[in-house]
This record gives structure tokens, sequence and C-alpha cells, in this order.
């Protein structure tokens, strides 16, 4: 049984690995010239490879086709993920939420996992291979063409990735590949991606990097779409960082979206009360902009009193209440109006893919052309931040290379 798996990212290379231990002869074929190259990057060049949850968790966390996954998840899970990378030689921790890391904190490690137990399962790997079309006979793949040669095939595994991070090697090849055999492809969208705002404010703190912050996300109509609790990141732009990232998945639209964001959510508007009054009890003297150095970062600072009416160089003896209780009602609630989602290459994952009513839940097999299967990003299928996608790589990785092998 002869398997090429198209694409070295963690769903190809879980698909060979699969394959190969089902005894199969399996070809990895990669454009780039070494595998996982988005892989490298991911979490922060943490990796955060899983979530140590339950299927429940995962199909709950997995915000487009989720019942599409059960059975790649019930056959793969998280559990079977750690033991995994465990087994290789990679010692796993979790953190808030879940978050599966490397101890080393580096995703090299889980990187080298992979590409380590492909070489010991004998998966021959061809990089700088960029693969051109699919042989098709009698409606079934039998091959594929990559730089002018052919290379022949029992079963191929298509796992390309979507087309966010194009640099890495994530640009869209696998939707070109299953279109040739008649796949129907979702256009494909941004998922956890920054968020572009109305307002300019946001250039004014770029690279302000806020931890403990709490954000609502409400919808045109003022309905609640989504809260969250962590870290955020202003931009030239915006707003980025993981609250943002996983906020974007809950989004079908940018347009009419506002973020609201507690600037500090350990107090009550009593508690902040009592804590702008100590501040200011110790700088009667000064200017407003000079007494918010204990409540907020420097940058952060003009564009607070700006947003509140409160002239920068009111002295702060001669505050009222009423501009106090604005004060308290901004730090609470600082609004910004989202106008748009960042560009789809700049999206940690891509939403949309080849259409999972095409493919089989059960196999990854494609219901278009005998012989064919897929796994990972290039499926029209995304999930929350959190480990999530990436177990859906390995899941659908496994599923598609163990059946390929049983072809």
């Amino acid at each position: 049984m002869n398997v090429i798996v198209i694409g070295a990212g963690p769903a190809g290379m879980m698909a060979a690995i699969s394959a190969a231990s089902a005894g199969a002869k399996v070809t990895l074929l990669e454009k780039n010239r070494r595998q996982g190259r988005k892989l490298m990057i991911t979490g922060k060049g943490r990796c955060n490879i899983t979530n140590n949850c339950d299927t429940a968790k995962l199909i709950e966390n997995t915000a487009v086709n989720p019942r599409f996954l059960y059975s790649a998840f019930s056959r793969f899970g998280t559990q079977d993920t750690m033991g995994f990378f465990e087994s290789q030689g990679v010692p796993l921790k979790t953190e808030r939420g879940g978050r599966v890391f490397p101890v080393s904190d580096k995703a090299m490690d889980i990187n080298d996992a992979l590409v380590n137990c492909c070489r010991k399962k004998g998966v021959r790997y061809v990089g700088e291979c960029s693969v051109e079309s699919l042989i098709v006979e009698d409606e079934r793949v039998i091959g594929v063409v990559a730089d002018g040669k052919e290379w022949r095939c029992d079963a191929c595994v298509i796992a390309t990735g979507g087309c966010s991070y194009p640099l890495t090697g994530s640009t869209g090849d696998g939707y070109r590949l299953a279109q040739q055999v008649g796949h129907t492809i979702i256009d494909p969208k941004p998922s956890l991606v920054p968020l572009v705002t109305a307002e300019n404010e946001c250039a004014a703190m770029q690279g302000l990097a806020l931890k403990n912050i709490a954000i609502t996300v409400t919808n045109a109509k003022g309905k609640k779409v989504y809260t969250d609790f962590g870290e955020l990141l202003f931009t030239h732009f915006g707003l980025s960082g993981p609250v943002i990232l996983s906020a974007s998945s809950h989004m079908k639209s940018a347009e009419g979206h506002t973020v609201t964001i507690d600037l500090k959510p350990a107090l009550t508007p009593e508690q902040l009360d009592a804590r702008i009054l100590r501040d200011f009890s110790q700088n009667l003297n000064r200017d407003l902009h000079n007494a918010m150095g204990g409540l907020l970062p420097s940058s952060m600072v003009p564009v607070i009193i700006a947003r509140s009416g409160i002239p920068g160089d009111t002295k702060v003896n001669s505050i009222s209440r009423e501009q106090r209780a604005a004060l308290v009602s901004l730090l609470k609630g600082y609004r910004l109006t989202v106008k748009a989602f960042r560009p789809v290459e700049e999206a940690i994952v891509t939403s949309g893919g080849v259409k999972v009513s095409e493919i089989d839940p059960g196999t990854m097999a494609s219901k278009k052309a005998a012989g064919l299967y897929f796994a990972g990003e290039v499926i029209d299928v995304d999930a929350h931040t959190g480990g999530f996608n990436l177990q859906i790589a390995l899941s659908t990785g496994h599923c598609a290379g163990s059946s390929a092998a049983a072809e």
C-alpha cells in the first residue's frame, strides 16, 4: 500500500505517521524545505498543542461544523495527543484553561517529535516539492503530479492547510486540488484574527499589552456574543492578543460589533472609585495627566483622559464627583467599535475550505473520488484558541492516515 501525504504540517505529519504505523509505504511531499514551518510559530513559539479536556469540550469549542469531528475526536482525542508526545520524549504541562504546552515552552520540541517519529516509521520526506495536480482514473486518485513528475499511489491525503500565513506555505493549494475532483470549497475567511477599530486611539497605544483585563463583545443589536478574561494588545490598526483572536471566531462578520474593555475587572465600581480617591489624595496639587500613572500605563493615560472629557491640566483637587464617576465608568467600560477583520493572511486559522458534507466523517475520505482523504485546516472546520485547532489537525490527520492505509 503506497500512500502520498501532501503537506508536512501537524495534520500531514500525523497522517503520515498513522499510515506508516498501519503498514503503508508513505511519501510526504512538502513545498517548503522543512516540515512544520507554521507549527513553529504557534503559541508565540511555545506551541499550545492541545487542550486537556474531554470530547464534549472539544466539540463545544469547535466553532464551525463541530459534529463532523465527533468520530475523529473519538478515534484520537486529547489524551491520545498527550500520550503520543510524552511517548516521543516531550514532557507536557497544563496551564490556565486546560491549555497544554511542552514543558520546555519550545514549539521546536513538538515539531521535532513529529519529524523524528516520521523518520522512525520510515516515512519518505520530499521537501521543496510543489504538487500541481492529482492523477485521476475512473474517479479514483492514483497519484499526483509534482514539479512535472508523476508520483503514483494507492491513496492520497491532502493536508495542505488553509490560506492563513501564506509565507509559511499555507496558500490554499489544497482547495485547487480538491476542486479538480469536484469538491465544493466554502469561501475561506479569517478566523482567530485581529480586529480593525474605527477609532484611531489604538494607534497611540501601539505595542501596549494589557494582562488580566476583561472584554465583552456585542453585535449591532446590542446582544452579547462573547466575554473573556486575559491578555489584549493594542496595534496601529486596532486590537489583537489572545482574547481578541478568540472573540473574532464568535463574530460572523466584523461590522457592527463593539468591544468593551474592563480595565480593572478585579475591582467593583465602588472599589475603583475608592482607589482613584486614594491616588488623588496623594496628588492633590498635580494636574490630572500627572496623577494617573498608578492606575494606567503611560501610553494609555492621554487616551483615557481625552475620552473622559476632563481637561488634562485640571488640578486633581478640583475634580468633581461627577467627573470621577465618569472616569470610573470609562475604566470599567472602555468601548471600541469594530470596523473590519484583518486580512485572512494574518489569521491564525482559516474558516472555510472543503465542504464537510462531501467528506466521510468516519474516515476523512472524499465522497467525490476514491482513494482521496483530507486532514486539517483544508477542511471547513475551525475552533477557538486554546489548543483546539491543533487537536483538530492531529485528530483528522490520524483518522485520514490510518484510513488511507486500509484503502
